[in-house]
């Protein structure tokens, strides 16, 4: 088996497991297992892949075996293949977890029948989206996120949920109809819509038409990546729905719109940037999103705004259009999507734990949920980049890149950076010491169950007696988190490696003739 059959299999094989699980319906652990193998194997081929890029340069499969550029392309290069790993890590972990969480048909409010099918399709979404060699089928991985996200967003059918829902499917709409009119001006107007012939013809437009056409395609992504001021729909959407729906979306979903972006600015549009509206918008996406973040008293919601802010850290880098800029967003990229995840999954386990997640009615966490209150602590550090963590590496690299360009407006882009760094470390330890520190009797809405198990592990201490609480999380939600914890430490660990298989992929990305020469000639280069 050649590595190029192995490209369409990250879609091809969640939409058949979809289609199975969908046949079990009311089967659980046959749907559970259905899942789990499939992601699975989906993780295994995407890490050969990744693998055998690196080795062996970008990959390319025409669909069908129809003629390139006149057929589907799908592309595997580094960064795509670097996505497609984490991803997978990701959507495998977050599927553990919710099966940890009994979503089964005996479940209240998240029936398995329609989880799995709707996980598997969504997972597929993400993994089109990421190897799509033209815009059209860029389009059809988004609709495939649009259609499983607004059915798990709404699991259980709650007012809440349903409200929320409604405004995520209008607002991703809005943003699919933008994407799809854009794809329809750039056909007419260039003839193709395959990205590496896209990129030699849209060069050759009028810079008005050139300006017209990026900007619709900038629109379309920046809702999906949450980008100030198209971000207004994400707080209220995210923190709704269930702990691992919320974990997938929070670590995923607006990253593939940074994807998109990033291939907009370095193959589509290489030599008309935008890139002084994109460093405003990304300054003002890290302010505004952690105002927003220090204005919360609900942790989901706060996590949420956090998210918004350091979505401005990507887009800094990638408006640079440097190399070292490249490599830092990627570096920061992966970063973020772990840790992400893995605070939600946290979060999610406060939440199983305590009922709620609002810091007005939580206390004494870090004693009565010792090892809870650990899978927080340690990507919440993360996240606000205190040394030695990736988020720390991150941030740093993406100031030292920055520093190099001698421009006064990427300096005021550090500033910020360094602003909404401060801000994040304000709005975790504000989370941390009310929700977790202080005597759970404090809080200005204490729920009862937290008071009086504080006041009778109190009381066994004082009475020289073992304590041990009657509370337990299922160990299936535990693993998972504990996973994902451990994987954001590793990438601090082997920052190194990731640092040099993203130096590599940026150096690719400094033109598209790289992307152009592999797609369009349909070989690959051991020099990719």
């Amino acid at each position: 088996m050649t590595l190029t059959t192995l490209i369409p299999l990250p879609v091809v094989l969640p939409l058949l497991g979809a289609g199975l699980a969908l046949f079990m319906a009311g089967r659980v652990r046959v749907q559970n297992a259905i899942s789990v193998v499939t992601l699975a194997a989906v993780l295994a081929i995407n890490v050969a892949l990744l693998v055998g890029v690196d080795t062996e340069g970008t990959q390319v499969m025409a669909v069908g075996n129809w003629e390139l550029p006149f057929g589907i392309a799908l592309v595997v290069d580094r960064l795509s293949a670097l996505m497609l790993v984490v991803s997978s890590i990701v959507t495998l972990a977050v599927l553990v977890y919710a099966i940890g969480q009994e979503m089964g048909d005996h479940a209240r409010e998240t029936p398995v029948s329609v989880f799995n099918p709707a996980y598997l399709i969504l997972c597929a979404g993400v993994f089109n989206a990421f190897l799509a060699g033209d815009l059209f089928n860029l389009y059809v991985g988004f609709e495939m996120l649009l259609a499983a996200s607004y059915v798990l967003l709404t699991l259980g059918a709650t007012a809440e949920r349903i409200r929320a829902g409604a405004t995520y499917i209008v607002v991703s709409l809005v943003s699919s109809l933008v994407f799809l009119a854009a794809i329809g001006l750039i056909f007419a107007a260039t003839g193709t819509v395959n990205i590496a012939q896209l990129s030699a013809r849209l060069d050759a437009l009028p810079p008005d038409i050139q300006l017209i056409l990026h900007i619709a395609l900038l629109i379309g992504f920046g809702i999906k990546a949450a980008v100030f001021p198209l971000a207004f729909w994400l707080p209220d959407s995210y923190p709704t729905a269930p702990a691992p729906v919320t974990a997938v979306f929070a670590g995923l979903l607006t990253k593939v719109g940074i994807y998109a972006i990033i291939r907009t600015e370095t193959v589509l549009f290489f030599a008309s940037s935008l890139r002084v509206p994109l460093l405003v918008v990304a300054l003002a996406t890290m302010i505004f999103g952690i105002l927003g973040a220090i204005a919360q008293s609900e942790i989901k919601r706060m996590l949420s705004f956090t998210l918004i802010s350091h979505i401005g850290y990507m887009l800094f880098g990638v408006a640079m259009g440097t190399v070292d800029g490249l490599t830092a967003a990627m570096v920061y990229t992966v970063h973020h999507i772990v840790v992400q995840t893995a605070l939600f999954l946290a979060v999610g386990l406060v939440e199983q734990r305590t009922g709620t997640t609002s810091i007005r009615r939580l206390g004494s966490l870090v004693f009565l949920a010792p090892v809870i209150s650990l899978l927080f602590f340690v990507p919440a550090l993360n996240l606000a980049g205190i040394p030695p963590f990736s988020g720390f590496i991150g941030k740093i690299a993406l100031f030292q890149a920055g520093v190099h360009t001698s421009d006064w407006l990427i300096y005021v882009l550090i500033g910020g950076g360094a602003l909404t760094s401060l801000l994040t470390l304000y709005v975790i330890g504000k989370a941390w010491n009310f929700a977790f520190w202080r005597e759970a009797a404090e809080a200005e809405e204490p729920t009862e169950a937290l008071v009086a198990e504080s006041a009778e592990r109190k009381e066994a201490l004082q009475a020289g007696r073992t304590w041990r609480t009657g509370l337990k999380v299922p160990w299936l939600m535990m693993v998972p988190t504990v996973g994902m914890v451990l994987v954001s430490v590793a990438i601090t660990v082997f920052a190194n490696p990731l640092w040099g298989y993203a130096a590599r992929a940026a150096e690719n990305m400094r033109g598209p003739n790289t992307y152009i020469t592999h797609v369009l000639e349909h070989e690959g280069d051991t020099k990719g």
